[in-house]
């Protein structure tokens, strides 16, 4: 990590850090445990925690094991016996899952998404889970489990008085019974849950898992680890080759991971590939450094040459891709097609200048937790936070300008080379934009014939 700072020189050393770490934990398990309560969500996460080290959160490590920014506000409403809202809730997530220790080592989310909301939410902060577990069992079974639920305050482990018993005395000597958890609170959770569950089971279907968990637990965890362990086939109907095209601050990104994140294909970012090269110490990163560390622009032969090489591995080949960042130009789109690289799907994002600076100039960053605030959006919680945030001069109005003055420069070129492309109007809700997106996606392949060279 020392070497990839002397590298790149980044403005903000911690945001390139978390940035850095999250490109390179593609084996880090990113896991939801979602079911019912006493459906075993605790046993499950707390084993899969220890199974593969991976950092657990629960409401209980949100709220009582960790000093986050919004704990205390969290704390406020609990304590008031006030439901905590679901926009809390997510940011709470979204601030412990950017720590480090998760970004590194991956992390089980316990009970979370509770309802659409708060999975719409956490999509839209670009948290994807691989895997959704789904656990399940009769109302009737989950009563009964609920009486004989026993809790270790020292350890946060789950035990039952019938099925679950500990072996060591010292532990049972300690064990309580939860306070929340009467047979009619438990109904009420009941209710609740039934009401939220087909929401959520919509939004996560292509990468969830039910599980019956009135068996053995031994049984339980087996098939839940057998899930977590294996890799997602693409839904796509046909394998996706595609381009997006854009302005700085369109969300090409964001739409970019939402499509990944569905179909299961490999999202590529052209600029994080260069720096991932020249990272890596290749030999083709060693002839890209020169152009990072000066500023310059990377020839098209070298990009050429490194995109070609991601795009012809087996993983792309048999999932598909998205590719946003190239090409900028119709030299670079026609050197594409020459190197046998082409898209079945080009889009193109368009946005009014005014919504590009409200988007970019008034991004702001913690410099202490490498957190993301949008000063209308999504402004800080406290003003301390509000304090100490930076802007990265990228973000300045004079260079977003420059930006936006070289991409129009070449769009028209490049909109002419793509004639069967799709146009997509960012200036609305992501979501919007992304079911626009799919529905182009899943239409017929345009009968089209790539220009001739």
């Amino acid at each position: 990590m020392l070497e990839e700072l002397l590298i790149h020189k980044p403005d903000d050393p911690i945001e390139f850090m978390i940035n850095h770490l999250k490109q390179n934990n593609d084996d880090a398990p990113k896991i939801c445990i979602l079911g019912p309560p006493a459906s075993g969500k605790t046993t499950v996460a707390m084993w899969l925690s220890k199974h593969f080290d991976a950092i657990r959160v629960s409401q209980e490590t949100l709220l009582f094991n960790e000093t986050l920014a919004l704990t205390e506000e969290a704390k406020a409403h609990k304590e008031k016996n006030q439901k905590i809202p679901n926009a809390l809730w997510a940011n709470l997530i979204q601030e412990r899952l950017s720590n480090v220790d998760c970004i590194k080592q991956g992390w089980i989310l316990e009970g979370f998404p509770e309802n659409q909301e708060q999975a719409w939410m956490l999509q839209s902060f670009g948290i994807f889970p691989r895997h959704v577990v789904m656990l399940y069992a009769s109302d009737t079974v989950l009563i009964e489990r609920n009486s004989g639920k026993r809790l270790d305050p020292l350890t946060q482990e789950v035990y039952h008085t019938t099925f679950d018993w500990p072996s060591d005395p010292l532990v049972q000597e300690r064990l309580v019974k939860p306070e929340d958890l009467s047979e009619q609170e438990v109904s009420k959770k009941l209710l609740e849950y039934h009401r939220n569950f087909p929401e959520v089971f919509q939004i996560y279907q292509k990468v969830l898992k039910s599980i019956n968990a009135d068996q053995p637990s031994v049984d339980v965890l087996s098939q839940v680890l057998t899930y977590v362990q294996t890799r997602h086939r693409s839904a796509a109907p046909f394998t996706p080759r595609i381009i997006f095209c854009g302005p700085p601050g369109s969300g090409k990104s964001l739409q970019a991971a939402l499509i990944a994140q569905k179909y299961g294909v490999v999202n590529i970012c052209c600029g994080q590939l260069l720096k991932e090269a020249v990272a890596d110490n290749t030999n083709l990163g060693e002839l890209i450094k020169p152009y990072i560390d000066n500023g310059w622009p990377v020839p098209d032969n070298l990009v050429l040459e490194l995109l070609t090489q991601r795009l012809s591995s087996l993983e792309c080949l048999t999932d598909g891709w998205v590719l946003s960042g190239f090409p900028r130009d119709i030299e670079q789109a026609e050197k594409l097609q020459k190197s046998q690289i082409n898209p079945n799907r080009v889009f193109f994002f368009n946005l009014p200048y005014e919504s590009i600076m409200e988007r970019l100039s008034q991004r702001r960053t913690d410099p202490i937790t490498g957190q993301r605030y949008h000063t209308t959006f999504r402004p800080a919680p406290t003003p301390e936070i509000q304090a100490r945030l930076r802007q990265n001069p990228r973000d300045e109005e004079e260079n977003i300008e420059k930006r936006l003055e070289t991409y129009y420069s070449n769009v028209k070129d490049l909109e002419d080379f793509y004639e069967e492309a799709f146009y997509v109007n960012a200036d609305q809700d992501p979501y919007v934009v992304f079911e626009f997106i799919e529905s182009c996606i899943i239409k017929p392949l345009p009968c089209r014939k790539f220009r001739h060279l």
